[in-house]
């Protein structure tokens, strides 16, 4: 069974969403509210802020 990563996983549900709701937030971060755009940015770039977001989706159940 091939594992996958919980960045590969959000990638795929970005891109299986709406292109509207890619502007709601759905996280908040630090203080920070995030978009699903700006948690792209953050999670492809690999930063410390794109690990918590994925964590924070997986512990939310948003990540398929």
């Amino acid at each position: 069974m091939i594992s996958i990563t919980k960045k590969e996983r959000f990638l795929q549900t970005y891109a299986n969403l709406p292109l509207a709701s890619r502007d709601e937030i759905i996280v908040v971060v630090d203080g920070e509210p995030m978009t699903w755009k700006a948690a792209k940015i953050e999670v492809e770039a690999e930063t410390s802020i794109g690990m918590k977001i994925l964590d924070k989706l997986e512990g939310m159940k948003l990540l398929k």
